[in-house]
């Protein structure tokens, strides 16, 4: 009897189960790939729908700006935006395109952008400021510029011109007292204060003009000193009736002292007899905290260092200042200024104190005894004299009249 052979049976099953997980992870790769694909193109239209920001170029170089007060203290990303404001100001461009996601901010930036330039005198200070919101958050600052690019190089050379015969005084051995000092006092020599003057928020009011007011001041001042190599920034704030008031910052001999250029023309003076005289007030050259802050207050979001040392004060470089009150110095200071026939005697006191007590010695016994020398060696039949008594700032000025 033969066998009978037994066929096997083929595993159909399993070899379609097979083919379907593959047939599904093909497609499910083509479904995902189709996607991704989709999404690059939308990316692609997208960025070609929307052309690039046209971000200021900067072009000034770390070193023109590192040395600048205000610069240095703002946070890195802002100090990108710093520069792009100065290349686009310095550019006159209508337009600037800023890396900056905050409008507000932005104005700030500005605004310590000008107080670092004082050479900025195109500009008059105000902006129009627009954010962007879209896939790339930007701002765009539209400056006001007070003359065209023409104008500008015109009056640009005027400035150079007028500062380079003003500082043609100055000598190689000054040192950065001397140059403060010359500057302080060329100015308020050649400037008249005038509330109307034009221009008076920028130095060409000051050089141009001879004429204007704190802004002019202070910013002419800052560009004199810079140029003489001296550190020299501007500070806003307001005085002691409310009114905005600007100065300088300076450091002298490495210190940081304040100087208010502005203050020292005699129109800010009370006497008629200063006025007439061309006295020139030195209570703010070169004056520490405790002095300026007496009439001065600085704006609440500026960061400004301490300024301790009266050691190049004015009053003390010549031995016009006293911590401690001296009658007999005092009664020599008195002759030396009648026996020179100049005027005036400058009395400064260190504080209220050495101020009173010299207050009552001055004026209840030391003035006549003065005025006594004074009628004898002039032969005067009549003694005149005038004053100015200031106990806010502890400083007593006395003016003689020798005829």
């Amino acid at each position: 009897m033969g066998q009978v052979k037994k066929k096997k049976k083929k595993k159909r099953g399993c070899l379609w189960t097979i083919f379907w997980i593959l047939l599904f992870v093909i497609l499910t790769e083509m479904a995902v790939g189709a996607v991704v694909y989709r999404k690059k193109l939308q990316e692609v239209v997208v960025e070609r729908l929307s052309p690039k920001v046209p971000y200021q170029e900067i072009k000034i170089k770390e070193e023109d700006v590192e040395q600048k007060y205000y610069y240095g203290q703002l946070e890195k990303k802002e100090k990108k935006i710093y520069k792009e404001i100065v290349q686009g100001v310095r550019e006159l461009s209508k337009e600037i395109y800023v890396h900056s996601s905050d409008a507000k901010r932005t104005n700030k930036i500005f605004e310590c952008v000008l107080k670092d330039s004082p050479d900025i005198f195109w500009c008059d200070g105000t902006a129009k400021t627009t954010l962007y919101d879209g896939k790339e958050k930007y701002t765009v600052l539209e400056p006001v510029y007070s003359c065209t690019a023409e104008e500008k190089e015109t009056r640009q050379a005027e400035i150079e011109q007028e500062a380079e015969e003003w500082l043609s005084g100055i000598d190689d051995e000054y040192d950065d007292y001397d140059k403060i000092l010359y500057v302080f006092e060329y100015i308020v020599d050649m400037v008249e204060y005038d509330a109307l003057a034009e221009d008076n928020q920028n130095i060409y009011s000051v050089f141009a003009h001879k004429r204007s007011v704190c802004a002019g001041y202070s910013k002419a001042t800052q560009y004199l000193l810079e140029k003489l190599g001296v550190f020299c920034t501007y500070v806003t704030g307001t005085v002691r009736s409310g009114e905005s008031h600007a100065w300088n910052l300076v450091i002298c001999e490495g210190d940081y002292y304040y100087v208010d250029t502005t203050w020292g023309d005699p129109v800010f003076l009370s006497s008629q007899e200063a006025i007439a005289n061309g006295y020139v007030s030195y209570d703010y050259m070169c004056c520490d905290d405790n002095q300026l802050f007496k009439t001065h207050v600085p704006d609440a979001d500026i960061e400004l260092p301490e300024c301790t040392s009266m050691e190049y004060n004015y009053y003390v470089m010549n031995d016009l200042y006293y911590e401690e009150y001296d009658s007999e110095m005092v009664y020599e200071e008195m002759k030396y200024t009648i026996s020179e026939n100049e005027n005036p005697s400058v009395f400064k006191f260190a504080d209220s104190e050495c101020y009173t007590e010299a207050h009552g010695d001055i004026f209840g016994r030391l003035i006549d005894k003065a005025a006594q020398k004074l009628a004898k060696q002039y032969d005067l039949e009549q003694v005149k004299y005038t004053y100015m008594d200031d106990p806010e700032l502890n400083k007593i000025v006395i003016y003689w009249q020798y005829e």
